[in-house]
């Protein structure tokens, strides 16, 4: 169990511990922005990497066990995780690495950042929780709990670091988005346009939730379902 511990933490602080620090900086200006991008993305694999492995070798204890009401009620809660990181990760978006020129275009606020501007690390995030309550294994809550922490955290760090990094073009960009998903169309400055989003979207993002949901059991040793 020490080791799922060590590298549940190695997850999180090697990658805000890079990317959101003074590292990031000298590492661009002595690797070059590319080799940086690839020496970031091989730790990022180790990391999970290594995550998985402890997790599969760590014991099972059981902290609680979840209703089936319970279950059924995180089911809505992982279907949103998954429609957040498949559409948003299928979506132009200016917050994203590379992307830094979306920006300048008058009409990059569409479909999904309208909702959020970070639909994938807020996917991730929800995904993440709703496994936490639903598992209730000690395992599967630090398992989690160091996923869900890139998601969740991120959210802000990211803002902050493009805040620093794009001083005015950001601030006209968060001005008409939110990174808590909704906030920013219940406060009026955004509104809502399904047709922006694209039936494509919707459909690659339900179809992958309904063939994890069908074949949970036989990957990873129980149905969502069961109980309920």
């Amino acid at each position: 169990m020490t080791e799922l511990v060590l590298a549940a933490l190695f997850l999180p602080v090697s990658h805000f511990g890079i990317s959101s620090s003074r590292l990031r900086a000298i590492l661009v200006a002595r690797l070059g922005e590319q080799p940086y991008r690839g020496l970031y993305s091989l730790i990022t694999v180790i990391a999970f990497t290594w995550l998985v492995v402890a997790y599969r070798h760590a014991p099972t204890t059981v902290l609680w066990t979840a209703p089936g009401f319970v279950k059924l009620a995180m089911l809505p809660i992982v279907f949103l995780g998954f429609l957040l990181v498949v559409i948003g990760g299928a979506t132009p978006n200016p917050t994203v690495v590379g992307a830094e020129g979306l920006f300048d275009r008058p009409d990059v606020v569409r479909g999904i950042l309208r909702v959020t501007r970070n639909p994938f690390l807020w996917g991730v995030g929800l995904w993440a929780l709703a496994h936490v309550v639903a598992t209730g294994d000690f395992a599967n809550l630090i398992l989690f709990l160091s996923i869900g922490s890139l998601g969740l955290i991120g959210t802000a760090l990211l803002d902050w670091k493009k805040a620093r990094r794009h001083g005015a073009r950001w601030e006209q960009f968060a001005r008409v988005t939110s990174s808590v998903p909704f906030l920013a169309i219940a406060q009026g400055r955004q509104r809502l346009v399904l047709s922006e989003i694209g039936a494509w979207r919707f459909a690659l993002a339900i179809g992958l939730f309904v063939v994890v949901l069908l074949l949970h059991q036989r990957f990873f040793g129980v149905s969502p379902l069961a109980g309920v």
